[in-house]
């Protein structure tokens, strides 16, 4: 292996079932594409078929042999969370690895769900808290096995679970609001891997974090950072992607990892593992946010 971790990396991912969210753009599509062509079977889950279809072409015009297929996935809808995953269940016996990659970043404006969360934090935090809790039983006897979730460097920045007001009634502050859905992407990483492991099973669950990657999610970055500033810095999403596939694919990775750049400050650069906050760590906040995480989506695990 290189002494920097390239998507040259990635082992043969030949018979495996990769689900990866968002998959039409940005990291998401770089995810899928280079698990394409390394052979495995790649769900793209999308919330616009027309989107995916374009991106599935683009990925088979440079793997020709790519198997890939398309589920319809909203985020932002609990009953489209189990529709998909119904369609999922049906097609697939095993699954081996879901990438919770799709996400909302710094919307501008407080907006809801279809089920009335704070659209970070149902999109980015509970969205995929339902899928995964709806899948996992097609994990937990798969060698290998894993789950990604993708966090971010803003999980530290006014960053806390606010139990109180957790759709922001009382004040939207949009920093504050995607810090607190990507905490709970650790949050729910580490909680999810301590049960797992309690458990016995053969699945792991990991974190990783682009650092600044050049994604249509940057286009709801405050107006004091301009374009130029992020840009200068950012790298292309074919490098944010990389520590997702890290975590992914690695054989040496781990159950409750965290994958990041290794540049300065985690904002670019190789995937290796990093540090996350000391309050994604701490097990009462996580115990208590994977209780409400299931009293709000209706969905509990099965481990």
């Amino acid at each position: 292996m290189s002494r920097k971790w390239t998507a040259a990396d990635v082992p043969d991912q030949s018979g495996r079932v990769a689900i990866v969210t968002g998959a039409n753009s940005g990291l998401g599509y770089d995810t899928a594409a280079v698990l394409a062509a390394r052979g495995a079977h790649v769900v793209m889950a999308v919330r616009d078929l027309d989107k995916g279809t374009a991106a599935a072409e683009r990925i088979r015009a440079a793997t020709p042999r790519a198997t890939i297929s398309l589920q319809e996935l909203d985020l932002t809808s609990l009953d489209s969370v189990r529709a998909a995953a119904a369609a999922l269940r049906n097609t697939f016996d095993r699954i081996d690895l879901l990438i919770n990659n799709a996400g909302v970043m710094y919307v501008p404006a407080r907006e809801l769900t279809r089920d009335g969360f704070e659209m970070q934090f149902g999109t980015n935090h509970l969205g995929h808290f339902a899928l995964t809790g709806l899948l996992l039983d097609r994990m937990l006897d798969v060698e290998g096995s894993r789950v990604v979730t993708v966090s971010s460097v803003g999980h530290r920045i006014l960053a806390r679970i606010r139990f109180d007001d957790l759709n922001f009634d009382r004040g939207y502050n949009r920093v504050a609001a995607y810090g607190q859905s990507k905490l709970a992407n650790l949050l729910f990483t580490y909680e999810l891997q301590r049960r797992l492991a309690a458990g016995g099973a053969a699945t792991a669950a990991l974190a990783a974090h682009p650092g600044v990657a050049d994604t249509e999610l940057m286009r709801y970055l405050p107006s004091l950072i301009p374009d130029f500033a992020w840009k200068a810095v950012a790298q292309p999403a074919s490098m944010g992607a990389l520590a997702t596939l890290r975590a992914a694919t690695d054989p040496n990775a781990r159950g409750g990892q965290y994958y990041g750049p290794d540049g300065l400050g985690e904002i670019r650069g190789h995937p290796k593992v990093v540090a996350s906050s000391a309050q994604s760590h701490d097990p009462e906040i996580q115990r208590r946010l994977w209780a409400v995480s299931e009293e709000l989506t209706g969905v509990t695990y099965g481990i």
